[in-house]
């Protein structure tokens, strides 16, 4: 198997991950309860699940009054995604 191919099963975990947490985060706001922080959802979409917390970003509509998110999220999905097209190709 080639080594993109190992990339991209670990996106789509880290994707599946960071809009499992913004789902959570969202219900634990809901419910008063304690909450994930900010630097943990950060996390997740930048070590490779921008697509997946920017999805459940908009999905929950949770942090998306906070601009660090509605500009940080996107461009790691759009910074990941054109490094799995571009290793893709090489």
């Amino acid at each position: 198997m080639e080594a993109w191919k190992y990339l991209v099963i670990a996106y789509i975990v880290m994707s599946l991950i960071g809009f499992c947490l913004m789902g959570a985060d969202k219900k634990r706001a809901a419910n008063n309860q304690w909450r994930i922080k900010e630097a943990t959802l950060f996390l997740f979409a930048a070590l490779g699940g921008g697509i997946g917390s920017t999805l459940g970003m908009f999905a929950f509509r949770h942090k998306t009054k906070h601009w660090y998110f509605r500009v940080f999220f996107p461009l790691f999905a759009i910074l990941q995604t054109a490094l799995l097209i571009y290793l893709m190709t090489i």
